[in-house]
């Protein structure tokens, strides 16, 4: 009866013996910890589990004085290119007449980590975008001014020699004026039909091999199977452009032997992008195998006026992500020294829909 209800809990459970040997895992343990129990079992404990120096120490501590402890957002390495976090409680069980066990609980916390970064980031983004277009309007007011002022002073002035300075003033202020109509991103709301992204992709992939024939290899690694998105494609391909234009610049700048760019497609289920969730949701990943991002760029990347690149305006990423939020989605990034992953999270159901399935839940 005690085994079929370890057996059925979500919490991941592992006993140990008192040498650290595994002698049970539950079904949540074995997703979690991406084993069997018919491998496990009999098995010293992977030396995965000892995150850091004093973990086995607190494992053997507590076998000695029976004291139950806690570890907080432990990482295990479970398999190659798999890493998990997860909180575990370790307490000691030790019945009369029965060896010392231990039981391990432990609690995965990867999906709920993840969704407090993605709506801490949509929060943000939502704060800076309103306040950036705040700024980009009280710009766009006296720029008006300050170039009819200039145009007038020009046709009044007895030396044409002068005019050269008015004519600083009047390209000026339309260049502030431009920067201020790209800090207020699109203006037209999207226009939501069903697109074939893959569509969208080979489109954007023909762009950039015109302006860049060689120098960086674009693959493809596409699921055929995939329906149509619900999108405005016109901003979906201005949002890909982006993404993988910066790829492609950056590749080049760096001068990455073996430069190349992945685009990558697939669908997700019962997936949850900020604090809502969705039946299936479309992941477009864009990978390059450049010299990646400062670390200390990847917590505002997405920020108006922030760029990881020397030549960028750091606009592009602010206005794709406003694109994509408009879109009910979510554009993130990984990125690591040769490797870096722009993802584009998009919910597959009407825009209407999300609302509707949220509410129902």
């Amino acid at each position: 009866m005690h085994k079929r209800l370890l057996d059925n809990l979500r919490t991941a459970v592992v006993m140990l013996d008192s040498e650290l040997r595994v002698r049970y895992l539950n079904p949540a343990a074995e997703m979690l910890l991406a084993t069997s129990a018919v491998r496990a079992v009999g098995q010293t404990l992977p030396e995965y589990f000892y995150d850091d120096a004093d973990a086995r120490a607190a494992l053997e501590q507590c076998i000695e004085d029976e004291h139950p402890f806690t570890r907080r957002e432990a990482r295990l390495s479970v398999a190659p290119g798999y890493e998990v976090t997860v909180d575990y409680s370790v307490s000691p069980i030790n019945e009369p007449g029965q060896p010392l066990c231990l039981l391990l609980e432990l609690q995965a916390l990867d999906r709920l980590l993840r969704i407090t970064r993605e709506e801490a980031l949509l929060h943000a983004h939502q704060a800076t975008r309103a306040l950036v277009r705040g700024v980009a309007h009280e710009i766009k007011n006296p720029l008006g001014g300050i170039r009819g002022a200039a145009q007038l002073l020009e046709r009044a002035l007895p030396d044409p020699e002068l005019t050269e300075y008015t004519k600083v003033i009047i390209d000026e202020a339309d260049r502030l004026r431009n920067v201020a109509d790209r800090m207020l991103g699109p203006r037209k709301p999207p226009q939501f039909r069903p697109v074939n992204v893959h569509e969208c992709l080979e489109h954007v992939r023909q762009l950039l091999l015109a302006e860049h024939p060689v120098g960086v290899a674009i693959w493809r690694d596409y699921d055929i199977s995939l329906p149509d998105v619900v999108a405005d494609r016109d901003q979906l391909i201005q949002v890909l452009l982006n993404l993988i234009r910066n790829a492609t610049q950056a590749l080049l700048e760096s001068a990455t032997e073996n430069a190349r760019i992945i685009m990558r497609t697939r669908v997700l289920r019962q997936f949850t992008i900020g604090a809502l969730r969705h039946r299936l949701v479309l992941r477009v990943d864009v990978i390059d195998n450049g010299p990646g991002i400062d670390p200390e760029v990847q917590e505002t990347l997405f920020y108006p006026m922030v760029s990881g690149r020397a030549a960028g305006t750091g606009l592009g990423l602010s206005i794709a992500q406003s694109i994509i939020s408009q879109h009910h989605g979510l554009i993130e990034c990984e990125s690591v020294p040769g490797e870096t992953i722009f993802s584009i999270l998009l919910p597959m159901e009407q825009p209407d829909e999300v609302e509707k399935e949220n509410v129902a839940l």
